[in-house]
């Protein structure tokens, strides 16, 4: 087998995340039309396989950045195909991330693909290898809001709205979160290219510990609610309404039943 073909078939993308893709797309579809006599159900599959396929190109963005950034062992390990079962910490990566929006609505950060950075030269690219992540985010969260801004409702179902300011909410989340300069998120790995070597040293210790701070933080009422109100802010200024992004939570999860409010 040649190297070109090796080269292509690392690339290829995974069946694992065209089957995602599917489900998503199907139910989606059964959002669209009202499908099936419980509404919320429709919402929680197409909102988790849509934040899944998030998930995937989140780290499919790091993986790209570091292909082009001088590391192309990215390939050989699966990177390249967009499936989630070929990341370094799956846990991490995927099954985390679902858990906290069941349970709590929240996009929280997963673990990011293994990258060799001694292959990488330049401050730059190492910045831009952990920047690119959260940046799929950013643009995952334009999409699902361009109906919002562009002023494209017209026809949109109120479900599926719902589920659009749902995920949105998510995407801005797991942005703004992923990119605070804490140790072991991406906002650090942004700047540490930066920082002097001892100070990089000093901070390595701490890393694996900077995801469960954040999370413990989350839980300071305080910091809560400067945090959504802000989230909060941003989608207002994008013209996504509170009461929509409330009532996709609420449909969401389904088996709290449908608040007063929300027309289904």
């Amino acid at each position: 087998m040649s190297s070109a073909a090796v080269r292509r078939g690392e690339r290829r993308i995974s069946p694992v995340f065209l089957a995602i893709l599917a489900v998503m797309a199907v139910t989606g579809w059964a959002v669209w039309t009202g499908f099936g006599a419980l509404p919320g159900l429709p919402v929680f599959l197409f909102v988790t396989s849509a934040w899944v396929v998030s998930l995937c190109l989140h780290e499919y963005a790091h993986a790209r950045a570091a292909l082009y950034g001088g590391d192309v062992t990215v390939g050989a390990k699966g990177y390249l195909t967009l499936n989630p079962m070929a990341y370094t910490h799956a846990v991490l990566s995927v099954v985390l991330p679902v858990l906290f929006v069941v349970l709590g609505g929240i996009g929280l950060p997963g673990g990011a693909v293994f990258v060799e950075r001694d292959r990488i030269p330049g401050r730059w690219r190492h910045s831009l290898v952990s920047a690119a992540g959260p940046l799929a985010n950013v643009l995952f969260a334009v999409a699902c809001t361009a109906p919002f801004w562009l002023g494209a409702l017209d026809g949109v179902p109120d479900g599926f709205r719902y589920a659009l300011a749902f995920l949105a909410f998510l995407q801005v989340t797991a942005a703004l979160l992923n990119l605070l300069p804490v140790p072991g998120l991406d906002g650090y790995g942004v700047v540490e290219p930066w920082l002097s070597a001892g100070a990089r040293r000093a901070v390595a210790p701490y890393a694996p510990y900077g995801f469960f701070v954040v999370i413990a933080l989350l839980f300071v009422p305080a910091l809560n609610g400067a945090f959504f109100d802000g989230v909060d802010a941003l989608l207002r200024s994008l013209d996504v309404p509170v009461l929509d992004r409330a009532c996709g939570s609420a449909l969401y999860r389904f088996w709290e039943g449908t608040p007063v409010g929300c027309r289904v």
